[in-house]
């Protein structure tokens, strides 16, 4: 039998920069800092969503960890951010796409853009400071 009464809680991000990393997240999708607890063998920054439930914790990288720091895509090594339709990502929805991607312009952020093949959801791919990818998707009316 299944787990009841089940919803996400946190999605966590390691990070060598977590200052970076935090406010990235706070200046593209607009988390808010709460207070976070001290570990003591490592820092964290504990973000939240102010519209849900979600929050995200940025923990600093283990510097014994010999995995690469970011997973860049699913299928290649490099920052493409047309391979993450496939590759590994978080996936955020905003209510003003426009506004995001002038923002993401305006940081420099390289984009793929592409929608569904019935139109009606527009999606932007991109990867975060670290590596990580991201889309955003929109429903256009």
């Amino acid at each position: 039998m299944a787990a009841e009464g089940v919803s996400l809680n946190h999605i966590s991000r390691e990070s060598t920069d977590i200052k970076r990393l935090a406010q990235f997240y706070k200046e593209v999708f607009g988390f808010e800092e709460v207070e976070s607890p001290v570990f003591g063998e490592f820092k964290v920054v504990w973000l939240r969503l102010p519209s849900s439930l979600l929050y995200l914790h940025v923990i600093e990288r283990n510097p014994n960890n010999n995995l690469p720091e970011g997973p860049w895509s699913a299928t290649a090594p490099v920052v493409d951010p047309s391979h993450l339709p496939r590759g590994h990502h978080l996936c955020f929805s905003v209510s003003n796409l426009q506004s995001l991607l002038q923002t993401l312009k305006d940081k420099g952020v390289e984009t793929f853009e592409k929608s569904l093949p019935n139109g009606k959801i527009k999606q932007v791919f991109f990867f975060d400071p670290d590596g990580n990818g991201l889309e955003v998707a929109s429903k256009e009316d």
